[in-house]
């Protein structure tokens, strides 16, 4: 599904996303500065959790406590390689049974045996979105 928008239409995009995915497994796709943070920040707020969200470019994973389950936010920007994944636990969090939000995914995807979905988000006009939400089995 294709979805356009603006910031000002990232609550609604977001709740979109939940609708529309089949996993708790969100992988983010896209450019820097396209407004992968900003989006999960308000799926972070739509779980109902309080905490401040951040990006963990240098931490690699931020943990959120939500309504109902735990949410993880990983930024694999600055990992090289599967066995750095596999060096912070990766497996960990993604066979739990939590939200795992993920940008930068790239040498993550080959990993995942269980269904997710990605979310790829691209610049169209001016300051304008158009994002994609694909679900993988």
């Amino acid at each position: 599904m294709i979805i356009n928008y603006t910031l000002d239409d990232v609550e609604a995009v977001a709740k979109q996303i939940l609708d529309l995915s089949a996993s708790k497994i969100i992988l983010f796709e896209g450019e820097m500065g396209v407004g992968k943070t900003t989006l999960i920040k308000t799926l972070v707020k739509l779980l109902g959790s309080d905490d401040m969200v951040s990006s963990p470019t240098f931490s690699l994973v931020n943990q959120y406590i939500g309504k109902d389950h735990d949410i993880y936010h990983f930024d694999l920007y600055r990992v090289n390689d599967e066995e750095e994944l596999y060096n912070f636990g990766i497996e960990t969090y993604i066979y739990s049974d939590s939200f795992v939000f993920v940008e930068w995914p790239d040498l993550l995807k080959p990993l995942l045996q269980d269904s997710f979905t990605i979310v790829k988000i691209e610049l169209s006009e001016n300051t304008a979105r158009e994002l994609s939400v694909t679900n993988f089995d």
